[in-house]
Parts: structure tokens; C-alpha cells; sequence
């Protein structure tokens, strides 16, 4: 059997800290916009199409999602009036996310309000901290990228 090293340990304690920082994130995301309606994973997508329209596709891609929880997400804020699809002069099928008159005015509250909540946890955690826990968490998602298979492969050697 194989056992950590100092190293091992490290990650894994960084790995599960990233996910307990993840859910409470998400979840202090949507006390923050409970009012508007607006979800953690809605909030993903309205920043998604921030700068430019994109197709449900593009969307999942990004935040290496599946298509299919997008379009859910998607659904229901083109139900909410948030955002329409229109047609993509690049593609017949593919049609691209916009935002709605409402769908910018939504964000453009959400942009304010996040501001004022990231400014306070900056405040509290010091920007060389972040810094440097930005870079760490980048190179740990670098490290995994495309590394799915070579991971339950290493997996599967160390059981036998």
C-alpha cells in the first residue's frame, strides 16, 4: 500500500480545503443574491456572457461543465426574463445567449454587490495571500488538466 508523502498530505489537505472553500462560497453566492433570484451556478453563467453573447456549448466548455446542467441553468433564466436566445450567424442550430434589458440591469447589480463582498474578503485575507493562493490553486488545476485518465490509471496499479 502506498502512503503519503509530506507533499501528498499537503495536496490532499489543499484539495479538500478547496472543496469545503468551494461549497461555502457557493452558498454564501446565493445568500447574496437570494433576492434577485440569482443562484451561484446562474451568477456562472451571466458572467459567461458578461462581454459576449455565447452558445450553451461555449458556456459548458469554459467552466467544464455539462452542457446539459447549463442549459438547465439557462432555461431558467430565459424563463426569469433574464436572457434570449438569438440567432448565430455562425451556426443555423447553435443559437447564441444574450442578455435582456432585465438581464443587465440583474447584473450589473450582482458586479456591484460582488465588488463590495470580494473587497471585504480581501480586506480580511491580504492581497499576497491571495496572490499566492491564486497561483496555487492555478498550477493544481493545470496539473489536472487532461490528466483524468492518466489519474485512474495510477489508481487502478496501486490496488493491485
Amino acid at each position: 500500500m502506498t502512503t503519503h508523502t509530506p507533499e501528498g498530505e499537503a495536496v490532499t489537505d489543499l484539495i479538500l480545503a478547496i472543496f469545503l472553500a468551494y461549497g461555502r462560497i457557493m452558498k454564501s453566492g446565493d445568500a447574496l443574491l437570494d433576492d434577485l433570484g440569482i443562484t451561484g451556478a446562474r451568477w456562472q453563467i451571466l458572467g459567461a456572457i458578461k462581454n459576449s453573447p455565447k452558445t450553451v456549448a461555449q458556456i459548458a466548455r469554459r467552466y467544464e461543465l455539462s452542457r446539459q446542467g447549463v442549459l438547465w441553468n439557462v432555461q431558467g433564466l430565459v424563463k426569469d426574463g433574464l436572457v434570449e436566445f438569438v440567432a448565430n450567424p455562425d451556426h443555423k442550430r447553435a443559437k447564441l445567449l444574450v442578455f435582456t434589458d432585465l438581464g443587465r440591469k440583474t447584473h450589473d447589480e450582482i458586479e456591484m454587490r460582488q465588488r463590495v463582498w470580494s473587497n471585504a474578503l480581501g480586506r480580511s485575507l491580504g492581497l499576497q495571500d491571495v496572490e499566492a493562493a491564486t497561483r496555487c490553486v492555478q498550477s493544481l488545476g493545470e496539473l489536472m488538466k487532461g490528466s483524468e485518465t492518466e489519474d485512474a490509471d495510477l489508481a487502478s496499479s496501486d490496488i493491485s
